[in-house]
């Protein structure tokens, strides 16, 4: 990491560089906290560490890498993961993509507090149970960014600035070949570990609109157990259909009947006034509009799915498909060009970064932001999610895909790139031959009338409502 020359205040009367800080606060911390009694006294961890998915390693062995503080080392763990370290007076915090991760500093009389949890209304709620309800605000929670370590080594006046350390580097434009495979085979990969630490009898439903992520998904999904020798009739495609309308239902029989796999195919059927955009603010604690639509609309599925399979547990999706392969259409977007995207590293997954003026502390940028679109609705209901394609692993091979090579710069050939490379790994890999269907939102397939509009106001006014702020 480049060394900063921003002077930083610690310790109250030590002035030391931010480079110096670094290497100092690491062997200088516990020798001074019995002078310094607003460092870190009290760390309270809400955060359930049995969502964490990890396929190389126990928990506790992984807790030992992140207290290390070796990038290179937290970076071999294997999974989704959201952990929390103490080493000495340092506080360290590592995270995957698909899982959040918030603190919070509490001012108590004793000495500050660090409160670590998964969601924003967690910590209001720890605040307002222990008397620190006055000290909350939304916009004083702090989100761990996926891919970096991030540490803490004091608090206290004036308060600490957490120092981010990337962990997961992967390299752009290497793959001169066989990269639809490669990308194909990733993903099978991971699910096969998944499936590797769920019981054997458990059912699995994946989120399915028949689209090319969640079809891939589907298909690896049904390759895997099928090469395994697995249960089929474990596994289910569910498709949302608001009202009995939308042309996502459509479309997945249309994808499955085209590989005699309609058996799997299950619509779920659901009321209008299951969109909710209050729920859905409240569930996925952001106001970004078109996230929140496509949340409301797992959040609806996930309950018709809940109603009709009431011991249900395991659900698969394909959500970071289009940021792996930068399916966005980018002239929605007036901050992006098509230099911005091909040029930067996980600009989609990552935001600008936390470094970039535009990255926020509230909430970290990209899919590592956007994450809980899907994660909350689940968990919400209590099923245990997984999203292959925001693993390491397949992202890895992804970046190094040569879009720039690939398309020229031109738009059209980006957005065209996905279902080639897509339809060409599923046939390599399984032997299917995957319809490509044009792209659409969830929220544009589910119903037949958009549910929400795109003007921001309401979204915010929610969210401010959701939290009294």
């Amino acid at each position: 990491m480049q060394a900063k020359s921003v002077e930083i205040y610690a310790f109250h009367t030590r002035r030391i560089t931010y480079d110096s800080y670094m290497q100092r606060t690491r062997e200088e911390l516990e020798k001074l906290q019995p002078h310094y009694p607003d460092m870190i006294n009290e760390v309270i961890d809400l955060t359930d560490h049995s969502r964490n998915l990890i396929f190389n390693m126990s928990l506790e062995e992984a807790t030992e890498l992140v207290a290390s503080g070796d990038p290179e080392k937290i970076a071999t763990i294997d999974g989704h993961f959201a952990i929390m370290a103490r080493h000495g007076h340092i506080i360290r915090m590592a995270r995957s993509l698909q899982l959040p991760m918030r603190y919070f500093i509490v001012k108590k009389v004793a000495g500050p507090a660090l409160l670590i949890a998964e969601r924003i209304d967690q910590i209001r709620g720890w605040l307002e149970s222990h008397g620190f309800g006055d000290q909350f605000h939304p916009s004083y929670t702090r989100m761990v960014p996926a891919h970096h370590l991030t540490e803490i080594a004091l608090v206290g006046c004036p308060d600490p600035n957490p120092v981010c350390t990337r962990f997961f580097n992967p390299p752009r434009n290497v793959e001169e070949n066989n990269y639809p495979e490669k990308y194909i085979a990733a993903l099978t990969s991971s699910i096969s570990n998944w499936l590797n630490i769920i019981p054997e009898h458990e059912p699995i439903g994946v989120l399915f609109s028949g689209g090319i992520d969640s079809g891939a998904v589907f298909l690896a999904t049904h390759h895997v157990m099928k090469t395994r020798g697995m249960n089929l009739a474990r596994l289910k495609a569910f498709t949302l259909s608001i009202e009995g309308e939308g042309e996502d239902a459509t479309q997945a029989h249309e994808f499955l009947s085209s590989l005699d796999l309609e058996l799997f195919h299950e619509v779920i059927t659901a009321p209008g006034s299951w969109v909710d955009l209050e729920t859905a603010v409240k569930t996925i604690e952001d106001y970004k509009p078109l996230d929140i639509q496509a949340g409301a609309m797992t959040l609806a599925l996930c309950r018709g799915i809940r109603k009709q399979y009431p011991n249900f547990t395991y659900l698969i999706d394909g959500d970071g498909g289009d940021e792996n392969l930068k399916d966005y259409p980018i002239e929605e977007n007036p901050e992006l060009t098509i230099k911005s995207v091909l040029s930067n590293q996980m600009l989609y997954q990552e935001g600008w970064g936390v470094d970039a003026i535009k990255h926020s502390l509230t909430f970290s940028g990209g899919l590592s932001r956007a994450c809980t679109r899907g994660y909350a609705p689940m968990t919400h209901f209590n099923f245990r999610g997984f999203s292959p394609f925001m693993l390491a692993n397949v992202i890895e091979v992804a970046e190094g895909i040569p879009f720039i090579e690939l398309t020229d710069w031109d738009h059209e050939k980006l957005y065209a790139l996905k279902g080639k490379i897509v339809s060409q790994g599923i046939e390599a890999v399984t032997g299917m031959h995957m319809p490509i269907f044009e792209k659409r939102r969830f929220q544009d397939g589910a119903a037949k009338e958009r549910a929400f509009g795109n003007s921001p106001t309401p979204y915010r006014k929610a969210f401010h409502r959701a939290f009294d702020c």
